[in-house]
């Protein structure tokens, strides 16, 4: 595993961080999840990302249990808030909403400290300033210890900077948009408004949910235990008005292969090192049902793909990647 710096705060994350999203959140059984979990921390993965949204709360007390018996040193907590919590009605970024629901994630959690709260997506019926106070009063009471946002526009993210040094708050340090090979938005302008303001990006869904390892097929039904072929986890499987199972999507993604294994990579190495090859990228936020899913991913560390390889893989991907 290789580390890099979480943007201008001090935290060193791992270049693959574990999510928690679809699987630990109810994809997957209790003890596999807790399985999957120590399989990353034997790999070098120190980051494990997770929300207070994800199974209503149920993905925030199975990590806590995963890492319990480990040095709380040994890792990094990364939680969000923003969404209803199950039956809940009430949601976004007030302040009175991070002070109750930062409690909750700390104990469902079972730690003292989150070292990365983030803001899930942006509040437009909050002031911003009164969230970024709240999430400085956090950070100065010792609960949280960096803040992030996650699916902020560039616009948003220079608002918070420009708040939070006009009035000496704790700025942001992290971003995570949804960022792939198919997926190319964040490179327009969050990438650059990121770099400007010191902020990190961790990558979620660098693998497309899926698809870009390579399982499923044109004009095929899903494989058996593959996430489109769970009702669990199948959900998110279209975004933007673009199916990533429809054909024309997954006819483009086959070209991928030819050019993965010139590079003796699997699919899912070749996404990955793809996504890592930009330094805006602190991390990139995988998924696993399986510990040998995520040794495999671990070996895309390191891989630094050559021009012709980045010419193929856009050329192939030319008319189904979304840049904007």
């Amino acid at each position: 595993m290789q580390y890099r710096q979480l943007g201008n705060s001090s935290l060193q994350v791992s270049e693959l961080s574990f999510g928690t999203w679809l699987t630990v959140s109810g994809g997957i059984a209790r003890d596999q999840a807790i399985r999957c979990i120590h399989a990353a921390l034997d790999h070098g993965i120190t980051l494990f990302d997770t929300a207070n949204q994800y199974g209503a709360g149920k993905a925030e007390r199975i990590l806590g249990e995963g890492l319990r018996a480990f040095p709380r040193d040994r890792y990094l907590i990364a939680t969000k808030l923003f969404f209803p919590v199950g039956d809940e009605p009430d949601r976004g970024l007030s302040a009175a909403q991070i002070e109750k629901q930062l409690h909750r994630s700390l104990e469902r959690l079972g730690t003292d400290y989150i070292d990365l709260y983030q803001c899930h997506r942006f509040d437009s019926e909050t002031p911003l300033e009164e969230t970024m106070e709240a999430l400085h009063r956090a950070v100065k009471s010792g609960k949280v210890r960096a803040i992030g946002t996650s699916e902020w526009t560039a616009g948003q993210i220079e608002f918070a900077a420009q708040i939070a040094k006009a009035n000496n708050l704790t700025p942001f340090t992290s971003n995570q948009p949804q960022y792939s090979i198919l997926w190319r938005k964040p490179e327009a302008q969050v990438f650059e408004e990121c770099a400007r303001n010191g902020i990190g990006n961790l990558a979620f869904s660098p693998l497309a949910h899926g698809v870009l390892t390579g399982k499923y097929a044109p004009g095929q039904p899903p494989p058996p235990g593959s996430r489109a072929a769970s009702e669990e986890m199948n959900a998110f499987m279209e975004t933007a008005g673009r199916h990533y199972r429809s054909d024309y999507v997954l006819a483009a993604v086959e070209q991928l292969k030819p050019i993965a294994a010139d590079l003796r990579l699997t699919m899912p190495q070749l996404a990955l090192a793809w996504v890592l090859r930009r330094p805006e990228v602190s991390s990139a936020i995988i998924g696993a049902s399986r510990p040998e899913q995520i040794a495999d991913n671990v070996r895309a560390i390191g891989v630094t793909l050559p021009q012709r390889a980045l010419d193929l893989i856009d050329e192939a991907v030319s008319s189904v990647a979304v840049h904007a």
